[in-house]
């Protein structure tokens, strides 16, 4: 949320928010009406990414389909997700979107990464070594209970 002032007064959402909610928005109406193929819906956000971002969300796509094949795919807030049980468990957020200088990898509320007094909930990318995509997994596998 856009939490700039200005005299004291609340700016409200910008542009990208008010679009990102509104894709959501869009998300949930045509859950309800079709039975839409979530994945086809992921595919096509990431097609439209530009390349440095769409690189990323695909490497991610390819990694997380064949490493932890109990999520199932889908869109979020106009973006890449990934859910069990309909609970969205990780999702990518593209730079472009809104329009900052990294990607992001997040965690919603995920439990079972708690450990201590602090724990990933998401991390700035900007390429993927293998050893990140190690990580990465290892978490997304721990945040969905099957590591």
């Amino acid at each position: 949320m856009n939490t700039k002032q200005t005299g004291g007064a609340y700016e409200g959402f910008d542009e990208a928010e008010r679009a990102a909610m509104k894709e959501r928005a869009t998300e949930l109406k045509k859950g309800r009406k079709t039975k839409a193929d979530p994945e086809a819906d992921l595919l096509e956000k990431i097609a439209e990414m530009p390349s440095d971002d769409r690189v990323l969300a695909e490497r991610l796509h390819e990694l997380i389909s064949a490493e932890v094949p109990e999520l199932t795919p889908r869109t979020w807030y106009g973006q890449p997700a990934y859910a069990k049980g309909g609970k969205v468990i990780c999702f990518f957020q593209a730079a472009a979107k809104f329009g900052t200088e990294y990607a992001t990898f997040g965690f919603n509320e995920a439990p079972l990464l708690d450990n201590g007094t602090m724990w990933p909930t998401a991390f700035g990318i900007t390429r993927l070594t293998s050893e990140d995509e190690k990580l990465l997994i290892s978490l997304v596998k721990k945040a969905a209970g099957v590591a």
